[in-house]
Order: C-alpha cells, then structure tokens, then sequence
C-alpha cells in the first residue's frame, strides 16, 4: 500500500467523465486513497485537473503523456488504473498494458467497442491474473436495484420478455452528435457507448446470457436535410463562430459555460479536439434511432429501442413473467456531457414502479429514490470500489470483465447486424475467449 496504508492509483484520461473518480480519491475517500499521476493526451486538461486537486487539499501530481505511460507506471507504482478515456476505442490498450505491468483496473463503461479489442481483454485477464472492473453505476441506482430484488424474488415468476424503451432529448442526446462519439470507429455508435448500460441493466436484472442480436436503426433526425427544414443556411464545422448560431436551438456556446471553457475550448489548442461540432454533420455515420432483439441462454426475449432526439430524457420499462408483470419508468434530469450539472438524477415524482400479479389488481409500489448523479448510484459505486470496508453486496453490482464483455457484445452485435442484415451470435464474436 501507499502512503500510511493508501492504496493508489493513477488515472487515464481526464476528460468530463474523469471527475467523479477524481473528486471522490480527493475527497471523501482521501484517507484510503491516493492519486499519484495522471495520463493524457492533453497537458492543458492535465494542468486544470491538477489545479482542482489543489483546490481541493490533494497535492499535485506528475502529468505523462501516453507514450510514458510504462514510465508512469515504474515511477509512481499505482495499485490500479483508472481508464476514463475518450475514446472509447481507446480502453482496451491502457487496459490490457496495465494488467500486463502488474496493475489492476478500474474502467469506464464500455470496457471496449468491437469484438477483437473484447477477446484481447478477456485473454490478457486469463494471462496475467489481475482484476477488470467495470463501472456500471446504473446498477447501483435504488429503483434499479429495487427491480433487481422484485426479480430474484419470483414476484412475476420466470421472465419471459422484457419490453425496454430508453429515450435521450434533444440537449443530452444532441451532445453526442458534437464529440467524438458520432464516429463509430470511436464510440461502437451509441449501441455500444450509451446501450451499454442498458443491455447490462437487463443482463443482470435476468441473471443470463445474451446469445442473439438483430438489429435496425436509422440516422432519422441528425442530418444536413433536418438543419435545412429548420431554415439553418451558413451553418460552420462547429458552434463557435457558426453563421447559424442566433437560430439554432442546439447551439453549444463553450464559452459561456464555465467548465465547458476551462476543460475544452481552453485547452484545444493540445489536441485540435472541438467539442461543439454541428451536431448536422454530414460527417456523422452513427445512428439516432435502433431497435434491437435479444435471445437469451434460457429463452427470454428483449426487444429495446433508443430515441435520440426525445422531448424529455429517461426510459419506460416492462418484464412479462409467468406470474404477472413488472412495469418501470423514470424521467432523469438532462444534461450536457462536463457542464456542472449531476447527470442523469432522478426526482420522486419522476419515477414510477408497478406490479401486476396474475388474476389481481395492480400494485402501486413506492419507488427508492436517492440523491446524486445516474439515479443515485454514483455514491454507491464509489463506494464499492474506494471503500475497503465496504459491506457484502447480496445484489452482485459490483461487475468485471465477464459482464463487461455480455453488455457491450450486445451492441457490438447489433451494429454488425445493422451492416450485415443478419442475426449475430454473441458466442462466434467472442469465440474461444476466457469468460
């Protein structure tokens, strides 16, 4: 262990989503935890993360570009890496090298994007013995672990299907057409980036394996023709300095929004990266609609969808079982990606869940509601991984590698059976892959 016991850990990539990790290894867990350096492609970013852990009572720490990142690791000799990178596309090569030199990790959801980069992983676990844990905060979330409990119970009896709608509007669904995200050689598309979460929600909510995939989807909403019907002549490659600005109701304006500046526009200079692209692109090859069936190992079936360019953010869900039916909704607060505000929080008024048993009335039941970003289940998550006295789970929401490959082998599945016509079968993705 590290200073007076402190495990440590170095952190790659420090982008919007690196925060939390950060604020919580400088915060509440400061006496259990210490971050020791950090890596990215940025030294502007780098430089404002290390000023935040300044702020925040944490001394600085040494800054490595990705090419030391083996320096890093026999310089500062991390317990365990943390990968918050963006790409996406880009977890599997800090992944699989930390493993390799003897360090575990602590990774952003999706663990990678395509099925090479997934068998690389799960062979490089298999090899070297260390842990992959991948952080699907969603889980953690009360409601949702609510419906995991009224699962397990038997309270609709064996699942047969899953109905699942989930819906992003058009201020947080709109961001990822801005980033790096609305290239699927980056991102998987967001059946892979954003689904992930989802397809591990139902993967652990049945307690089974996803077997196969068949998928339609459609870019219906983010094209050059729909800016053109809204009247948006002039438009630019990006919001700043767009002759399409004054009209456009998804302007980004980087400059007014304090962390969006210090963290982007600020630092762009580095990398070149912009991030308030035209979300109109002609650019784009991701999709806006998708409509997905999954086959699992013991029969269920799920059919999923995932809007885009929604009215309102949050999602409608149903389980069919031989005992009744489990019916679940949420409306979440939006947001866009690194601008301040808790992303994805829920309200009590917002969050509905009825049971339906066979031959009676419905019943109304009182949803659990906690406070903090993706339905409440940062803080949890957090907790899990930084607190070493942190309780027994009965719920298992702790995920690795294994649950990781399931959720995004789902999407990666369904973007091949877009491009194929075809069904996929996880099990010839994965191949002879450890699991």
């Amino acid at each position: 262990m590290g200073q007076c016991g402190k495990k440590r850990y170095v952190q790659v990539g420090v982008g919007g989503r690196s925060s939390m990790y950060t604020k919580a290894i400088a915060g509440e867990y400061k006496e259990v935890a210490e971050l020791v350096a950090l890596c990215d492609i940025n030294p502007g970013r780098m430089e404002v993360k290390n000023r935040q852990l300044q702020e925040s009572g944490h001394p600085a720490v040494p800054m490595y570009a990705p090419d030391q990142f083996d320096r890093m690791i026999a310089e500062t000799k991390p317990h365990t890496v943390i990968v918050t990178t963006g790409p996406d596309a880009t977890h599997c090569d800090y992944i699989c090298r930390a493993m390799e030199l003897g360090c575990d990790v602590v990774t952003e959801k999706p663990m990678t994007t395509d099925d090479a980069r997934c068998r690389k992983i799960l062979q490089t676990v298999k090899k070297t013995g260390r842990s992959c844990q991948v952080t699907f905060n969603y889980r953690y979330s009360p409601p949702r672990s609510q419906v995991k409990e009224l699962l397990a119970g038997g309270a609709i009896g064996e699942i047969c299907s899953v109905d699942f709608a989930w819906l992003l509007d058009t201020r947080h669904g709109a961001d990822y057409f801005r980033r790096w995200h609305r290239k699927l050689a980056n991102s998987g598309s967001l059946l892979v980036h954003k689904s992930t979460h989802h397809f591990d929600l139902v993967n652990w909510w049945l307690d089974d394996v996803p077997e196969d995939v068949f998928c339609h989807a459609a870019k219906s909403y983010y094209t050059p023709a729909t800016a053109d019907r809204m009247g948006l002549a002039g438009r630019g490659e990006r919001c700043l300095g767009c002759g399409a600005k004054d009209k456009c109701r998804f302007y980004l304006d980087l400059a007014g929004n304090e962390h969006l500046k210090t963290l982007y526009l600020d630092n762009e200079k580095y990398d070149g990266y912009f991030r308030d692209r035209c979300v109109f692109s002609a650019d784009i090859d991701i999709w806006d609609t998708m409509s997905v069936s999954v086959r699992y190992r013991r029969g269920a079936l799920l059919s999923y969808q995932l809007h885009a360019f929604s009215p309102y953010e949050g999602y409608r869900i149903a389980f069919n079982g031989t005992k009744g039916r489990l019916e679940h909704s949420a409306c979440e607060n939006t947001y866009i990606n690194g601008d301040g505000t808790i992303p994805g929080e829920l309200s009590k008024n917002k969050v509905t869940l009825t049971l339906i048993p066979e031959f009676a009335s419905p019943q109304a039941l009182e949803p659990r509601i906690a406070a903090g970003g993706h339905g409440g289940g940062d803080p949890i998550l957090l907790a899990d991984i930084f607190d070493p006295n942190a309780p027994a789970d009965p719920l298992k929401r702790k995920a690795f590698h294994r649950e990781g490959a399931y959720s995004c082998m789902v999407g990666v599945a369904a973007y091949k059976s877009v491009q194929s016509g075809q069904a996929v079968r996880i099990d010839n993705l994965l191949a002879d892959a450890p699991l």
